[in-house]
């Protein structure tokens, strides 16, 4: 099972859309995938595994959170469709290995749909980077080959909090050798 190929990729657009060289820390796929969670459903002929209450599962630096987590299978067995349902479902994966922290991704529903390389938040759907970048609104798509990506209104989808209008906070750039602030007056020799 791949579950990382492009999960990652989501947490990009925290970031408004920046570079996106590296998305996941390289051996990240090669890693075995942990699943934890009250209860467990697996139907092989279908290609369905269920795992509901407190769902927690991990793949080396990735970590995706729900109470209820659906993975479907293609016929070949590959994975095809990864949806994690919660109050708020959860990812986060960090992107190098100097990274600070990891990218954030926040939404009622985070589904992964692997086969057509692409990411979707619904429902309160929210990005973060590790630099204080982020994204905000109802849905927010990731084409993970085309490096496109859409955020606004969740047209056809039930709603907690409807959101008419997407938020995005874009830090600026830090730059090599950028003037320090002056320090701040001593207030013992301002008297």
């Amino acid at each position: 099972m791949r579950l990382v190929k492009t999960l990652p990729i989501l947490l990009g657009l925290g970031a408004a859309l920046g570079s996106v060289s590296a998305w996941a820390l390289p051996n990240d796929s090669q890693q075995p995938i942990h699943i934890s969670a009250d209860d467990a459903q697996l139907d092989d002929k279908q290609g369905v595994a269920t795992y509901t209450g407190g769902v927690i599962i991990i793949q080396g630096s990735m970590k995706i959170t729900g109470n209820t987590v659906t993975l479907t299978r293609t016929q070949s067995g590959d994975i095809d469709v990864v949806t994690s349902v919660g109050n708020l479902a959860y990812f986060e994966q960090k992107q190098s290995a100097t990274d600070t922290g990891p990218m954030k991704g926040y939404g009622k529903t985070i589904q992964y749909h692997a086969q057509q390389n692409r990411i979707v938040l619904i429902d309160q759907a929210k990005v973060l980077s590790p630099d204080g970048n982020s994204t905000e609104g109802e849905k927010i798509t990731y084409d993970t080959v085309k490096q496109v990506a859409n955020a606004g209104r969740a047209t056809g989808s039930k709603l907690s909090a409807p959101r008419p209008r997407i938020d995005m906070v874009i830090q600026p750039k830090k730059k090599d050798g950028a003037a320090q602030p002056a320090p701040k007056p001593d207030a013992k020799k301002a008297n």
